[in-house]
């Protein structure tokens, strides 16, 4: 007799179905489990989801090619053996077979797979040489659900959920087709398929109907690979006042591995239960475990997924770092609600797209991250700009100096609950490698665990020797750190030292030390004061009444106006789109033209610093800049280092180097410096206030002479006038002023040849 095989063996079977057999398969008769487990059924969706393979086209595809036939070739491109199947694309052609494959996937993904596999090795004859099976992965599905609202509806459905990896074990061996032995008469028996659920079991041999005994056959018997995943509920979605709950996923085959612990991830799986003995002598008999057997892993909030770049954004980022003024918009962007500040920005935005580290033979590293260390009175806004990084930032860690020990910073190494050995739990500076770490309040920190950084910023790894384990972590992160001064405030009187409690060690790792004074000046507290006001009646949720009466204010006050549409601000989303791109595509190199201007900056600071009180410049502080002018290139997308972003490089450095100093060198060195010190600064906010007040002072004169200001249709302020005011304020240059749009739309006219500036008095 000829074996009859029941294989779902689609190509006898094509003409079969006419369009009333494809309607009757539709009516599902009796439960939809044992009616998709029927052979005609089996079929007929092998018929379809093969034609959804080879024919489906994607509507927004102006080609028309067939989908999921160029996605096959990619996936053997990349050698895996994993096809994603979208289901809003499937639901969308057969309504049908996909509600079928969300209430009963078991059924419905083992025949899929099978069509899959022949699909494949169909268009590619070699690859079973490679892969013996393909595997079919479901995405997007649409019904999402937490982690708390899973029932006993859910059982045995395609489910997707979010959340945390808290724990992941190793790699088992699982088994899947076992062989056995019997050890009368040695013949192989089997196979048998083995499921997750019972253990098979082998009644008598056939050959000498012996009951055993028998053993697993070691060699013939097929494994896959095994893992488990404790998926925890992300913190944000937990009520207030519950614990977060978990569930255990399982991963087979090539999902191993595909999650870290730490990262958030969705995954889309089958619920089922598995007979749990421990859960039966607590609970009474039949009570069950519940486990997710994945079926597809996607991360949440993973760098290249967040932003698969569009070929219109890249089109988009080219065209704006044509813009010579991108760096300066750039900076204006870091947190816009935030007023002023300039310097701070600037570092943190050099700290954001980073320098370029290099390896020198392989032999030793230097770094390319850019650490900065904000030091200044309350109420300047320090930890606003760390929350900001940490929701604009890349892989952004942030920790605070008191609730941080030396071990939450680096490693811990503790003991795994479940297999009782010694294991590794990276710390924040781990957790931030390639990203950014933020601790606050650093100053509070204790010296033990603030000597734990000292590795970490400059060599960029974490070496640890505990209980018999001796490894070394990378942790390449920038450091931004936020400390207060002792006592609170920043006293100019006193050297930097005196005022900070940090060690000199700790110091020179900074690249860049903003130190924030709250200095009183009625001009910038009244620009402050207005922009807060604003920012509060623009954000105000409820009330149309309230925009109205913003909108008439505004009209009155030109220059809110000029604020609120402030042209150069990008947005948040090109923003880390941005720097994304320059982060992935731009490696600056330096060259040595550029050299000379540092190691001359370098030996004058120096001879400053040898009898200054300020920070000790150290060789540091020349990588440093090579550091940050290399960011500087990677803002304007350029692959070299140019004049210009050195000069700015070294503008930062020596920001920092003189705000360090005491109030009465700190005027001296600025004269000093003053020719790389003013370069690309933006003071034109500043010069319009003051050019108004003159124009006010000027008006206010004419009326106590002539009593009125009636027939006055000009206003003339001397520049000279201007210029002295600008210098009280360490501004030099006024001529980028007089071309800025600035003084041009609030209707000022220069006339050089009689030194004076014009403005129209309204009647």
């Amino acid at each position: 007799d000829v074996p009859m095989t029941d294989q779902t063996d689609d190509d006898g079977y094509e003409d079969e179905f006419d369009e009333e057999d494809e309607m009757n398969m539709y009516r599902v008769q009796g439960t939809l489990r044992e009616w998709v487990t029927r052979d005609e059924v089996r079929r007929f969706i092998a018929k379809k989801f093969k034609e959804f393979l080879l024919t489906y086209v994607n509507p927004k595809n102006e080609q028309g090619e067939f989908e999921y036939v160029r996605l096959i070739n990619e996936m053997v491109l990349a050698n895996k053996c994993s096809l994603e199947i979208d289901y809003k694309q499937f639901i969308y052609i057969h309504p049908n077979i996909a509600i079928w494959l969300a209430d009963a996937p078991q059924s419905v993904l083992e025949v899929m797979e099978e069509v899959g596999k022949n699909v494949v090795f169909d268009l590619h004859k070699n690859y079973r040489n490679i892969h013996q099976k393909i595997y079919v992965r479901i995405t997007n599905l649409p019904v999402y659900d937490q982690i708390r609202n899973i029932r006993q509806i859910h059982l045995n459905t395609m489910i997707r959920i979010g959340g945390v990896v808290t724990r992941r074990s190793g790699v088992f061996p699982q088994l899947q087709q076992v062989k056995y032995d019997c050890s009368k008469c040695g013949t192989v028996l089997g196979p048998f398929f083995q499921n997750s659920y019972t253990e098979v079991r082998v009644g008598s041999c056939p050959e000498c109907q012996s009951k055993g005994p028998f053993t697993v056959n070691i060699e013939q018997t097929i494994y896959r690979n095994y893992q488990k995943l404790t998926l925890q509920e992300s913190p944000g979605i937990v009520p207030a006042g519950r614990l977060p709950r978990y569930k255990e996923v399982i991963l087979l085959n090539d999902l191993i591995d595909c999650a870290r612990p730490g990262e958030e991830i969705e995954v889309t799986g089958i619920y089922t239960n598995n007979f749990d003995l421990s859960l039966n002598t607590k609970n009474g008999f039949p009570v069950f475990a519940t486990v997710v057997e994945a079926n597809y892993v996607s991360k949440k909030q993973d760098l290249f997924s967040a932003y698969k770049l569009t070929d219109e954004d890249k089109a988009e980022i080219e065209k704006l770092s044509k813009d010579p003024r991108i760096s300066e918009r750039i900076v204006k962007s870091i947190a816009p609600s935030i007023y002023g500040h300039e310097d701070i920005k600037t570092a943190i935005a050099l700290a954001m797209f980073g320098g370029q580290e290099k390896n020198v033979k392989g032999k030793h590293r230097l770094r390319g991250d850019i650490n900065c260390l904000l030091l200044g009175d309350p109420g300047t806004a320090k930890s606003q700009f760390l929350k900001y990084v940490e929701k604009t930032g890349h892989r952004a860690v942030y920790t605070t100096g008191k609730g941080a020990s030396a071990v939450g910073l680096t490693a811990a190494v503790h003991k795994d609950p479940v297999t009782r050995e010694w294991t590794l739990e990276g710390g924040a500076l781990v957790l931030a490698d390639r990203g950014i770490c933020l601790i606050d309040e650093f100053d509070k920190m204790n010296d033990q665990d603030r000597v734990s950084i000292h590795e970490a910023m400059e060599q960029q790894s974490i070496s640890i020797s505990k209980a018999g384990i001796v490894t070394s972590l990378q942790a390449r992160c920038s450091v931004i750190a936020a400390a207060n001064p002792v006592g609170g405030r920043y006293d100019s009187s006193k050297t930097f030292t005196q005022n900070v409690e940090l060690t000199d060690p700790i110091i020179s790792r900074f690249d860049v030390l903003c130190v924030v004074k709250d200095i009183v000046d009625p001009f910038t507290d009244e620009m402050l004061a207005r922009f807060v006001v604003d920012s509060h009646a623009r954000s105000q949720p409820k009330g149309a009444n309230l925009e109205d009466r913003v909108a008439a204010d505004e009209e009155d006050d030109p220059l809110t106006v000029a604020r609120n549409a402030d042209p150069d601000i990008l947005s948040q989303d090109m923003l880390k789109k941005y720097i994304t791109y320059a982060k992935l595509n731009v490696f600056p190199k330096i060259h040595d033209a550029d050299l000379d201007k540092i190691s001359h900056v370098y030996a004058e600071l120096r001879r400053e610093s040898s009898h200054g009180q300020g920070v000790p410049i150290a060789v540091r502080h020349i990588e440093s800049i090579i550091r940050m002018s290399e960011a500087h290139a990677k803002m304007h997308l350029r692959s070299y280092v140019s004049q210009e972003d050195v000069d700015m490089a070294i503008r930062v450095l020596l920001d920092s180097f003189i705000s360090t100093q005491k109030f009465g060198v700190q005027k001296a060195l600025q004269k000093n410096f003053r020719k790389y010190m003013t370069y690309k600064k933006d003071y034109n906010e500043l010069l319009l206030l003051l050019l108004r007040t003159l124009v006010k002072e000027a008006l206010h004169f004419e009326e106590i002479v002539s009593g009125s200001t009636t027939r006055l249709t000009h206003v003339e302020v001397k520049v000279d006038d201007l210029k002295n005011k600008a210098q009280e304020y360490e501004i030099y240059d006024l001529r980028p002023f007089f071309s800025s749009s600035h003084f041009n739309d609030n209707s000022f006219v220069l006339d050089e040849g009689r030194g004076i500036i014009k403005h129209p008095v309204a009647a």
